[in-house]
This record gives structure tokens, C-alpha cells and sequence, in this order.
């Protein structure tokens, strides 16, 4: 009779355990959410599930179910639905190296910043 009393309160021990670790996770999942949902705004780099980078220009963080618009290539726009949206891609520090004059063969990369990116995509759309 007392070992009977001892594995059912083990088995409520473990219950409750199990019930806080969970509304846990859960809260982590929404907290994680809803910081992506605020970092996306048009402008900002993604990656998106299918291992491809992009540009956000247009997401809805109210409708998930509306697409996203992400520019994967200078004028090449996609729709994705916004759940594909992975994660928001942080800029690193990026150390260059000085160029050598030697090195005239290789081409200079230009990278365009988020601000620049938003100008050229509001120019685009208003000369459509």
C-alpha cells in the first residue's frame, strides 16, 4: 500500500514537472516570434528555410498567411509565405583587407546597405 502512494506521487511530480517545461518552451517560442516579427521590416537581409539569402521588401506581421516579398538578386523579387522566413541575418564586422595593386584582377564587391537597398526598391516601384 505505501509503495502504491510513492509512484503515484512520483507520477504527479513528474506531471507537473513536465506541464511547467512545456508552458516554458512555449513562452520562449512566442517571445522568439514575436522579436522576429519586429525585426522584419523591408530592408532587412533574411534567410529564408531553403538556405536562400534576401532582401525583405514588403511583410505583413499581422497576416501571416499573406506573402512576403523578398528580393533574392538586384530586381529579382519572390513571394514566399512569411513563415519562411528563418531568421533575420545580423551583419557581422567585416575586416577588409588593404588592396594590393597587384590585385587589380579581382573585382570590387559592392554591397548596399539597408538604407540603400529601401531607396532603390521605393525608386523601382514608383517607376512601375
Amino acid at each position: 500500500m505505501p509503495m502504491e502512494f510513492l509512484l503515484f506521487g512520483l507520477l504527479a511530480v513528474l506531471l507537473v514537472f513536465m506541464i511547467f517545461n512545456t508552458r516554458k518552451r512555449t513562452k520562449a517560442m512566442k517571445a522568439e516570434q514575436e522579436e522576429k516579427a519586429t525585426k522584419t521590416v523591408p530592408g532587412v537581409k533574411v534567410l529564408l528555410q531553403g538556405g536562400i539569402y534576401g532582401t525583405i521588401v514588403a511583410y505583413d506581421p499581422e497576416d501571416l498567411d499573406s506573402p512576403a516579398l523578398v528580393e533574392i538578386a538586384p530586381g529579382t523579387i519572390i513571394e514566399v509565405h512569411s513563415q519562411a522566413i528563418l531568421r533575420i541575418v545580423e551583419p557581422k564586422d567585416v575586416v577588409v583587407d588593404e588592396v594590393v595593386a597587384d590585385d587589380a584582377a579581382a573585382p570590387a564587391v559592392d554591397v548596399e546597405t539597408p538604407e540603400e537597398t529601401r531607396a532603390r526598391l521605393e525608386r523601382d516601384s514608383d517607376d512601375k
